[in-house]
């Protein structure tokens, strides 16, 4: 059976730009208390990552190293909840947020859209953490993830939260370590009967293409990513509904 999308009212999805990793730059770092104040302040949609500590805790990170951002290094995934919450950003006071810390930030203020960050090995502490923290939030939120596999997850545990698929034509080098008829079907989105999503956050130099016009079409919103000048919205908003942004003032 072909997959539709359901009809929930997005139209607080759609409605404001969606500050990427929070509103970060010049001197603020991304994906923290700062950035996500930053945002809120302007009254922009807040783009977060997750990733999994070694206790099985959802962390507001986008690396699976600390390397970048942090004095040291390391796979986030090996460090407790404890440990990555005692780390500081390089430059910064802030620290790394447990999901959990991040929307009692929020308070419901703006909206959310979280990605799930992969380690494509089918393991769903990640989703299933998330879908524990999020469900006493009442703010619009959803969720969602390059991974088809935890947005199934997603779809069958906890179908009421708003959730979607991030995507691009799965051709660059990150993807090599996927079986090819693995990345085909990701290209095509043979997963929909699957996850079910209810939008596309799709990578918008991809765009136009075949697929993602034939699902706006049919009614996914897509959300292009990540834009970084009023020359890329405006090239972006010709083939999608809203954007993800950082670097200027979308």
């Amino acid at each position: 059976m072909r997959f539709t999308p359901q009809c929930r009212d997005l139209a607080w999805l759609l409605e404001t730009p969606i500050a990427h990793r929070g509103l970060h730059g010049n001197g603020i770092v991304e994906n923290t208390e700062d950035a996500f104040a930053a945002a809120v302040r302007a009254d922009y949609a807040i783009e977060c990552d997750l990733q999994i500590s070694s206790d099985g805790e959802a962390m507001v990170f986008h690396d699976e190293t600390i390397n970048r951002l942090i004095e040291g290094n390391g796979w986030v995934r090996n460090f407790t909840a404890k440990q990555l919450k005692a780390m500081t950003f390089k430059n910064s006071k802030n620290r790394i947020q447990t999901l959990g810390e991040m929307l009692d930030q929020i308070k419901e203020d703006v909206p959310l859209v979280i990605e799930l960050k992969s380690h494509w090995d089918r393991n769903e502490t990640l989703a299933c953490r998330a879908i524990d923290v999020l469900h006493s939030y009442a703010g619009p939120c959803s969720v969602m993830s390059f991974d088809p596999f935890l947005m199934t997850v997603l779809a069958e545990d906890a179908p009421h939260i708003v959730r979607g698929i991030t995507a691009d034509r799965c051709v660059d080098d990150y993807y090599k370590f996927l079986p090819f008829q693995q990345r085909i079907a990701m290209q095509q989105f043979a997963h929909l009967n699957d996850t079910r999503p209810d939008f596309i956050s799709y990578y918008f130099r991809d765009l136009p293409f075949a697929v993602i016009q034939r699902l706006r079409a049919a009614g996914f919103p897509v959300i292009s990513w990540t834009i970084r000048s009023k020359q890329q919205a405006e090239q972006a908003r010709r083939f999608s509904d809203q954007i993800t942004f950082e670097g200027f003032a979308a």
